[in-house]
C-alpha cells in the first residue's frame, strides 16, 4: 500500500490513482481487442485478394501458352 500511496502522490487518493490505472488498463485492453478483429479482417481479405491474384496469373499464364 505504500508504494500506492508513493505512486498517487500527496496530490491525489490512493482510490483515485487505483481508478485511473484501472481505466487505462480497461482501454487499452478494448483497443487490443479491436486491432485484433481488424487485423483478421485484413488478414481474411489478404488472403481472399491473393487467391483472386494467383488466379488472374494462372489464366494469363494458360494464355500466353
Amino acid at each position: 500500500m505504500e508504494s500506492i500511496d508513493r505512486l498517487a502522490g500527496s496530490k491525489h487518493s490512493r482510490s483515485a490513482l487505483i481508478e485511473r490505472v484501472l481505466r487505462r488498463y480497461l482501454r487499452d485492453r478494448a483497443k487490443s481487442a479491436l486491432q485484433a478483429r481488424d487485423l483478421e479482417r485484413i488478414n481474411k481479405a489478404a488472403n481472399r485478394l491473393n487467391r483472386e491474384a494467383a488466379e488472374v496469373l494462372d489464366y494469363q499464364a494458360s494464355r500466353e501458352l
